[in-house]
This record gives structure tokens, C-alpha cells and sequence, in this order.
């Protein structure tokens, strides 16, 4: 009887230390779970984004086309004014992000940056689901909401790839003293991480614009005219025009398209606009700690409100504005003025999708090159994207020719290819740049990355104006502003290196409002009452 175990012993051998376990061990595979978790929130967030962009590109361009054609809008929306309804809709998408300064901190800090991707891919399905049923009260309003949430989406996803970076060099550094007592990252420590995360985040989104070109190629394409027709009056390409194409047909569709077929297109679209959201709710991790969400938010609203634009003080974002507005202004002439008034003016509309796949593919490709910062110097990839488009630039504005030439289709895809590469030198060269410099101030990054987009949709505002401006006006315009952006990156730098201090807006502590009713029984008099009886 003495050889059975008590209870006693038997709860002390399950609660007493076990001889098996390794605590050190349990950290190291601890940590490496996280590390993995944050691998796969880099590239959730990129999926989704990726698809997000192909659902809303396909269905935009599919709509443009179907609406252009003059008996398609007769035949099926004889009375309702398509090509007004188009034209607010493109005014709601571009003119709506201008005020987005205003909101987007605010948005962002009251969501936090993960609810504020979820939100915004939605209001991305609501615009596919306006198109089941196209009237004016249905299209407009879902294009204004889609102009409000888009520098929200991009300032949302910037703060949140730079954010897994620093997560990620946290939990590869977990026994260093200031990563566990939260301090500071020290100066250029997570640099190496921001610089392959952001590279892979626009390997995977640049496919966006190869997966957007699905619905023209399957399904559109076949009801498209020759180019025989659809370019009969069209004489010239390239920077003798004026406009888009000038002389392009009103009539482009050979019959019209199956409704059933355009509702089984827009519900695949919608499928993946969903499975978008989901990928964004389900598997993107929160950003920030809980506590670091608290006090993101409790320095006041007004204060988050004003700090976008006290930042414009910092000397780098000031000299780095010329590059965020080149950036909007070379994406969107690459698929809308280079595509159309070189590639489809003497192609025709049926290989538009071999343009646009050619210069995803491009993208998506080159975005790797960034990967060279891990051992060059940081000015490399913007550099380089930046003499890449001044060459091509230089050459389109003095290129000309006939239209109905397949001769020169090797040359239009040489050109998107080379202007592939400089897209994704200059994208993946600002995103990382301002990863890198304000690496270390984790409460910056929102205000950052607003700043950064919002030029952006100001830029593509200003495209969207100048669409009926000569051809080599229009070239005239990003020389310039690739110049000037170039000289003024060349300044920061130069004062970067002479260790120019810049004038950063102090941030607020965060103020932390007790609201439980334990206050009430704090107050005065019942500290008194309290004392005296003691007494």
C-alpha cells in the first residue's frame, strides 16, 4: 500500500516542473510561429490587393468599352445618357480623393489599418454590384464612395507592409533589451525587411494589371470589329495627335453581348470581390498591439487631424512631393495615353490586352530589381526608374506614325516592357524610401503614407483633366516633372547626408480617459467621508 501514489504526489508530478521541457526552446518555436504569421500577412494583404485591382480595372475597362459603343447604348439605354452617367462617374473615382487629406488619419486611427483594408476592399464589391442594375443613382454614388475609400485602401496598405517589417525584425530580435521593453528600433534596423517586404508586395499587386485584362480577352474580345473598321478614320499615332484617338469609330462591337453572359461575368467579378474581403478579414493580423491601437488614438482628434499637414514641414516629404505626383502621373499614362494613343490608335482595340498583360508582367517582374538596395545604395532603384522613363520619354515625343502598321508592334511592346521597368523601379523605390526613412516612427507612418497617396490621386486627377491636351504637351508634363522630382530627390539626399535635421510636428502623449463608474466612488467627498471615518 505504500507503493500507491497519493493524490498528492500525482498533483505534484503533473504541476511540478517538467524534466522534458525547454523553456528557451518553447521561445524559439514561439517566436518562429509568429515570424511565419507575419509572412503570411505580407502576402494576404498583397492577394488581396492584387485582386481587389483586377476585379475594379476588368470592370471599369469592360463598362468604358460596352458604354463607348454607340449602338449599345442606343439599343439597350436609349434615354438614360450613358456617356453622361460615364463621365460623372470618372469625375466621382478622380475628383473625390482631392478632400481625402482630410479623413484618411482619422479613418484609419478610429478603424485601425487592417478594419480600414476590410472596409475599403468592400466599398470595391459594392461598386461591382451597381453594375448589375446600371443607372445613375446605382453607378455614381458607388463610384464617389470608391474616390473617397482609394488614398484610405493605399495609405491603409504602405503603413500596413511597413508595419509587418518592423514585427518581423521584433520577432527575430526578441532577447534584445528595447525590442522587450518596446523602445525605439534603433536606426536602420528593420531597413533590410521593409525592403523585401515591399518588393514582394508589388510583385504580387503588379499582377493586377494582368488578371484585369481577363473579361476583355475571353469574353469582350470576341464581339470587337477588325481594325479595318473601327480604325477608318484614324491617320496618325503617336505626338502628332491630339486627345485620345482622334477619328476612333463610335461603333466597336460587331453585336451585342448576351446579357446572361455580362451577368455571369459581373458575378464572377463579384465572387472574387468578396473572396478579397475575405482574405482581408480572415487571414491579415492586426498591425498594431492593442495597447499601441489605444494610444494611437487617444492623442485627440483634432490633433490627428492636423498632423498630415504639419508633417509637410519634414524637409524630406517636401522634396519628395515631385515624385509622389510623377508617380500618379507615368501609371496612369502608361494605361491610358501610351496604350491608346500609340498602342490601340495602330494595334486596334483588340490588342489593348496584350499592352496592358506585357507591362503587368513587366511590373510584377522587375519589382525583384528592388531587392538590390539589400547591398546598394538606396537612391539605386529611384535613379535608375527615373533614367529608364526620361529615355522613353525623350523618344516618344518625337515619334510619329501612320496608324493600321503592324510593323511597329515589336517596338509598342519593347516600350511597354522598358516602361514596365521603370514603373516598378519608381513604385517600389518611394514605398521602400519612405519605409526606410521613417522606419523608427511607427506613429508616423499613417500621416506618411497619406501624404504620399493623396499626391498621388491629386496627379492622377490632374491626367484625368488634361486627357484632350496634344500628345506631346502631355509628354512635355512628366519630362518636367520627372526632372524636377529627380533634382529635389538629389537635394534631400544631399541634405541627408550633411545630417540636416528635419522638423518633425511633436506627436501628443496619448491621453487616457477613464470612463468606468469606479470614478464616481473616487470622487472628493467620498475620500473625505472615507478619512473621517477612519479617524
Amino acid at each position: 500500500l505504500t507503493d500507491v501514489p497519493t493524490l498528492c504526489d500525482i498533483m505534484e508530478e503533473f504541476l511540478g516542473p517538467q524534466s522534458e521541457y525547454n523553456e528557451e526552446e518553447e521561445e524559439r518555436k514561439y517566436y518562429r510561429r509568429k515570424r511565419l504569421g507575419v509572412i503570411k500577412n505580407v502576402i494576404a494583404a498583397s492577394v488581396g490587393a492584387m485582386i481587389v485591382y483586377s476585379v475594379y480595372m476588368g470592370l471599369l475597362q469592360m463598362q468604358l468599352i460596352l458604354h463607348y459603343d454607340v449602338t449599345y447604348r442606343e439599343v439597350k439605354y436609349s434615354n438614360l445618357g450613358l456617356e453622361d452617367i460615364d463621365h460623372k462617374m470618372l469625375m466621382g473615382i478622380n475628383v473625390t480623393p482631392i478632400i481625402s487629406l482630410l479623413y484618411t488619419p482619422v479613418l484609419i486611427r478610429f478603424l485601425g489599418t487592417k478594419w480600414m483594408m476590410f472596409l475599403a476592399s468592400g466599398i470595391y464589391a459594392l461598386f461591382v454590384s451597381t453594375n448589375y442594375w446600371e443607372r445613375y443613382y446605382t453607378l455614381v454614388p458607388s463610384a464617389v464612395a470608391i474616390g473617397v475609400a482609394i488614398v484610405p485602401f493605399w495609405a491603409s496598405l504602405g503603413n500596413y507592409i511597413t508595419r509587418m517589417a518592423q514585427q518581423y525584425y521584433e520577432y527575430v530580435n526578441y532577447k534584445e533589451e528595447h525590442v522587450q521593453e518596446q523602445k525605439k528600433l534603433p536606426k536602420g534596423a528593420c531597413h533590410r525587411y521593409i525592403i523585401v517586404f515591399q518588393s514582394v508586395f508589388f510583385i504580387i499587386f503588379h499582377l493586377s494589371f494582368v488578371f484585369a485584362e481577363f473579361p476583355m480577352c475571353f469574353v469582350l474580345n470576341g464581339y470587337l470589329h477588325e481594325n479595318e473598321h473601327t480604325l477608318c478614320n484614324v491617320k496618325y499615332c503617336g505626338a502628332n495627335i491630339s486627345g485620345i484617338i482622334p477619328g476612333f469609330n463610335t461603333t466597336v462591337l460587331t453585336n451585342l453581348p448576351r446579357s446572361m453572359l455580362l451577368i455571369m461575368v459581373e458575378s464572377g467579378l463579384m465572387g472574387f470581390a468578396f473572396l478579397a474581403m475575405i482574405i482581408f478579414l480572415m487571414l491579415c493580423g492586426a498591425a498594431y498591439r492593442p495597447t499601441e491601437e489605444i494610444d494611437l488614438r487617444s492623442i485627440g482628434w483634432g490633433n490627428i487631424f492636423q498632423l498630415p499637414f504639419k508633417h509637410l514641414r519634414d524637409y524630406r516629404l517636401r522634396l519628395l512631393c515631385p515624385f509622389f505626383i510623377y508617380s500618379g502621373f507615368e501609371m496612369l499614362f502608361a494605361v491610358s495615353g501610351f496604350s491608346l494613343s500609340y498602342g490601340v490608335c495602330n494595334l486596334g482595340l483588340k490588342k489593348l490586352w496584350l499592352l496592358i498583360v506585357v507591362y503587368g508582367l513587366s511590373c510584377s517582374v522587375f519589382s525583384s530589381l528592388s531587392l538590390c538596395l539589400l547591398r546598394l545604395p538606396r537612391w539605386v532603384c529611384l535613379v535608375s526608374g527615373a533614367v529608364v522613363h526620361v529615355v522613353l520619354l525623350v523618344a516618344l515625343m518625337v515619334w510619329s506614325f501612320p496608324s493600321k502598321n503592324p510593323e511597329y508592334q515589336g517596338a509598342l511592346l519593347t516600350i511597354s516592357v522598358l516602361w514596365g521597368l521603370g514603373t516598378a523601379l519608381n513604385k517600389t523605390g518611394i514605398s521602400t524610401l519612405l519605409g526606410m526613412l521613417y522606419a523608427e516612427e511607427k506613429e508616423r507612418l499613417d500621416f506618411v503614407y497619406t501624404i504620399y497617396h493623396w499626391w498621388q490621386a491629386i496627379a492622377i486627377f490632374i491626367v484625368y483633366l488634361w486627357s484632350n491636351l496634344p500628345m506631346r504637351a502631355k509628354l512635355s508634363i512628366l519630362l518636367a516633372t520627372l526632372l524636377l522630382a529627380s533634382y529635389c530627390y538629389w537635394v534631400m539626399e544631399r541634405r541627408l547626408a550633411k545630417d540636416v535635421r528635419p522638423r518633425l510636428p511633436r506627436i501628443p502623449r496619448p491621453r487616457h480617459k477613464v470612463t468606468s463608474h469606479i470614478v464616481w466612488w473616487i470622487s472628493p467627498q467620498w475620500i473625505n467621508l472615507a478619512s473621517q471615518r477612519l479617524d
